[in-house]
């Protein structure tokens, strides 16, 4: 049986720490389509209560896939303006007592910022409710604007932001762009941050992934530019080289990543942690990756499954039935889109010698 997950509060399917297992997981089996005909598709929050919702960078839609396996309109995230890399990215649903939020990153007319709704409504037919801004002033650009958010086992929000292709700004402790930042539910800065501010982490390019493996430690995956992409350990206050370093720099002053991929093999997005297990999907290398670790290492070299059997991989995330979840991302432009696609994939899991 998959662990289970801690639920107070109810953190993002992909923010999940879990129960220690014995071994590591692994795929097993061929993945069964859930939900078919996405369009751009970024991030996916599958629900206790049954289906998922997902949602859509272009048009700014929240989609509910009900456990009946049908797609449904939940409500458009007002104020998104899409262009380039940029419109409605991560998803994170908040639960505490009879209240639920969903809290979504977008892109705005100037910015990049991250909003939460009510979510109201039973199963089948959700709705949100009015928005309400948490954080804002995330600079935008045609790329490199990050989006991943995720509530950690410590009950607060993780933003994940990109350089904005101003590259100085990820070695600078007072912008919010090329960093990993803490907030509260609310939106301030969280209480023991490193720099008295939001930011947790920086010297990011384009953080695209979060999620803690068992342990509680807390990994990150991120673009790199033209020669390493990479799966981070991140540390509080931890300095991550961009724009210095690219890869494993050699440099003292920087926390090196734990394992690198050549861009053409990963381009790694959403992640997640099962156990010590980390999975994260790629975009441009078209595969999953999987990445046993313990005690904040990896233990052998990462291993690729799906390999070009499904095209571009935008999120993965640990579901309430102890599968993997996977979205395909296809349609965003830059890949070869089927006639089905985008798609929402299960993938199952077993815990392995």
């Amino acid at each position: 049986m998959p662990p289970a997950a801690a639920r107070t509060p109810t953190p993002s399917a992909s923010a999940t720490a879990y129960e220690p297992a014995e071994g590591w997981w692994a795929p097993q089996g061929a993945p069964a389509t859930l939900a078919t005909g996405l369009r751009s598709p970024w991030s996916v929050v599958p629900l206790e209560s049954g289906g998922a919702l997902i949602s859509q960078r272009d048009d700014g839609r929240i989609l509910e896939l009900t456990p009946s396996g049908e797609l449904r309109d939940a409500g458009t995230v007002p104020g998104v303006v899409a262009g380039g890399e940029a419109g409605l990215h991560g998803l994170a649903l908040w639960e505490e007592g009879a209240s639920r939020w969903l809290y979504a990153y977008h892109g705005a007319t100037d910015d990049n910022r991250v909003v939460r709704m009510p979510l109201t409504g039973d199963t089948g037919a959700l709705a949100l409710g009015e928005p309400e801004l948490v954080f804002s002033g995330i600079a935008r650009a045609g790329n490199h604007n990050g989006g991943r958010i995720a509530f950690g086992p410590d009950g607060l929000l993780y933003v994940t932001t990109g350089d904005a292709s101003s590259r100085d700004s990820s070695q600078d402790p007072n912008s919010p762009n090329g960093k990993i930042l803490r907030l509260t539910p609310e939106g301030d800065p969280a209480p023991g941050n490193p720099f008295g501010n939001a930011v947790w982490s920086l010297g990011h390019r384009n953080v695209q992934g979060v999620a803690w493996t068992t342990d509680g430690t807390m990994w990150a995956s991120e673009f790199g530019q033209n020669s390493w992409d990479e799966l981070n350990r991140i540390e509080p206050g931890g300095n991550y080289g961009w724009p210095i370093v690219e890869g494993v720099g050699g440099d003292g002053r920087f926390v090196e990543p734990v394992a690198t991929w050549r861009t053409a093999e990963a381009s790694p997005s959403g992640i997640a942690a099962v156990g010590d297990t980390v999975f994260v999907a790629g975009l441009r290398g078209s595969r999953l990756w999987i990445v046993d670790t313990e005690a904040g290492a990896a233990v052998h070299d990462p291993v690729a499954v799906l390999v070009g059997e499904q095209g571009r991989l935008r999120d993965v995330v640990f579901a309430p039935d102890g599968s993997l979840w996977v979205l395909t991302n296809n349609t965003d432009g830059r890949g070869s889109p089927r006639p089905e696609d985008d798609l929402l994939l299960r993938l199952p899991i077993a815990a392995v010698d």
